[in-house]
């Protein structure tokens, strides 16, 4: 995982309606960027429903929500009108950024090895840099611990 204080890597990837995000263009505002294994799973769900109940608590603050997986545009799409997202949720089905973030780890489940994503946060300050790290976080609780890390 990468380490409080070093710069966030650039990234560009659609989200769920193909459009395009960097980091660049988040410059001037906190991101809170969370990358989750898979889409209509019951902890990503969970993840992302409590990310977008606290999503106006989060623009207040002047921060922005974005989620990350490698399920596809269509994947994403399909997820965020099924639970009503209010965030962009970007698409890396290459797990370039994934990996560029460190969170494509080794994973074991009843005893098999796999490469896979680790669920982490990043809280990224206003010039790009990353202020804190979370790994292996508990979806339910991710969100609101998030939020209180920006008061």
């Amino acid at each position: 995982m990468l380490e409080t204080g070093q710069k966030a890597p650039a990234f560009s990837l659609p989200d769920q309606n193909g459009k395009i995000h960097t980091l660049e263009e988040y410059r001037g505002k906190k991101v809170i960027l969370y990358f989750y294994p898979k889409d209509n799973t019951p902890g990503c769900t969970k993840q992302a429903c409590n990310f977008g109940e606290l999503y106006p608590q989060f623009t207040q603050k002047g921060a922005v929500v974005l989620g990350v997986s490698k399920d596809s545009v269509a994947s994403h799409k399909k997820f965020a009108e099924k639970y009503n997202l209010p965030f962009p949720i970007l698409s890396d089905p290459e797990t370039e950024m994934i990996q560029s973030y460190g969170v494509w780890q080794e994973k074991i489940n009843y005893g098999k090895k796999y490469m896979g994503i680790v669920r982490s946060t990043y809280l990224i300050d206003e010039d790009g840099v990353v202020v804190k790290a979370f790994g292996k976080v508990k979806a339910a609780e991710n969100p609101a611990k998030m939020l209180e890390e920006l008061s």
